[in-house]
């Protein structure tokens, strides 16, 4: 029996994988290993297992109980984890992170204004920036992006084959499009050779902005972005062997714009999306 296979291998190979070669479905299989249990239990396993995978199966418990609160379905932390464990689901581990800029140069460096201080609560008054590598078989690919620090949205981003400072001036050129914020912004990022050049520098003054950097080799000064990189990478591009660059250039899009600033829950914003917490403040 197919399903009885899928339990033996299960130790072996993941569940998915074991159910897509033997063409059965998920839900059909955790109904089969549970048919024990009662409608409303099977019921919940249901919903657990729809928002683990609408997450992109990166949710862990928490996570997974907030969705379902927030759809009005009472299923606390613990309830969550149990019933992860009985479907055979988990989130994905983490990695530590690297960093990838370049701080050893002989230009101007900027006071650290930010100081940490990453609780705030009005939006477009501080971005963060940065700037990561994503593999693919044609060769690296750099994403720069900016990040509102109130709302987490990623407000700007911009993606290239070379790490040079046009890289970051395209991405804060698109947040400043897409915001439009008064003047007196304040700008956070690394010492990295592309924030300190000339060129950003007079892009933050034509804009109004005022410039902040972390201190020299403590990446936690600017640890809301790294924390992005983070969740990018565990939660997509690191699971992904692309074949091209423009095949990576749409999956960072789709991650971007429909995922993470659209559905992700987010703990720092009571488990909303980025979106979302900034329509019920400005509905405020």
């Amino acid at each position: 029996m197919r399903y009885r296979f899928i339990k033996s291998e299960k130790a072996n190979y993941p569940v998915k994988i074991l159910c897509r070669v033997m063409q059965v479905s998920r839900s059909a299989y955790y109904e089969w290993r549970h048919k024990g249990a009662n409608i409303e239990e099977l019921l919940l396993m249901w919903h657990v297992v729809r928002i683990f995978t609408k997450s992109r199966e990166t949710y862990g418990a928490r996570r997974v109980s907030e969705a379902l609160q927030a759809e009005g379905i009472p299923v606390g932390r613990s309830m969550a984890g149990t019933l992860m464990k009985k479907v055979e689901i988990e989130a994905q581990k983490k990695k530590q992170f690297k960093v990838t800029t370049d701080s050893k140069h002989s230009l101007p460096v900027a006071e650290n204004l930010l100081d940490r201080e990453f609780d705030v609560k009005e939006t477009d008054t501080v971005w963060c920036g940065d700037i990561t590598y994503l593999l693919t078989k044609e060769g690296w690919m750099y994403l720069a992006v900016v990040i509102d620090l109130a709302s987490r949205r990623i407000v700007g981003w911009s993606i290239a084959k070379r790490v040079k400072k046009q890289l970051v001036i395209d991405a804060l050129r698109s947040a400043f499009i897409a915001r439009r914020p008064a003047p007196g912004l304040l700008f956070h990022s690394d010492r990295g050779s592309q924030y300190a050049s000339e060129a950003y520098r007079k892009q933050l003054k034509r804009y109004g902005m005022n410039q902040s950097m972390s201190r020299k080799g403590n990446c936690w000064d600017n640890a809301v972005v790294e924390r992005f990189f983070k969740s990018l990478k565990e939660e997509q591009t690191n699971r992904f062997w692309y074949e091209t660059r423009d095949e990576l250039r749409k999956d960072v899009f789709d991650y971007i714009e429909m995922f993470y600033n659209r559905e992700r829950l987010h703990s720092t914003l009571a488990y909303l999306s980025p979106v979302a917490f900034e329509q019920r403040a400005f509905c405020v």
